[in-house]
């Protein structure tokens, strides 16, 4: 009798990944250590963005307080500019509507007077 015995022919199965290395790589993304290093890095952003913002504000307090001293020079500007203009205007309009003239201090004599 003759029988013929079948070998079963063995696929080779997929290389298995151990337990260990799957635990590990989940374990980082959802552990605490990334999650604390994720909060960390937020928190330094919103840090930044507030030096950031203070220095700006510091900058704009500046640059109202320049702003207000430049106002304040252009009025005094202004206002010898207004006075300086009526006094010449006036002595045009004495010179052109009344006739007046400026003295010559050559030709000006002083008498002396001399109680008798």
């Amino acid at each position: 009798m003759s029988t013929i015995v079948e070998t079963p022919v063995r696929r080779p199965r997929p290389a298995r990944r151990s337990a260990g290395t799957r635990r590990d790589a989940r374990g980082v993304l959802s552990g605490g250590v990334f999650w604390i290093v994720a909060i960390a890095a937020l928190l330094a952003g919103v840090v930044a963005i507030n030096v950031l913002a203070l220095r700006l504000n510091v900058e704009l307090d500046e640059l109202r307080r320049t702003r207000a001293e430049l106002k304040a020079e252009i009025a005094t500007t202004r206002a010898q500019l207004s006075s300086a203009s009526a006094n010449e205007r006036i002595v045009h309009d004495a010179m052109t509507k009344l006739g007046l003239v400026e003295h010559d201090l050559n030709q000006t004599t002083n008498l002396d007077l001399e109680t008798p």
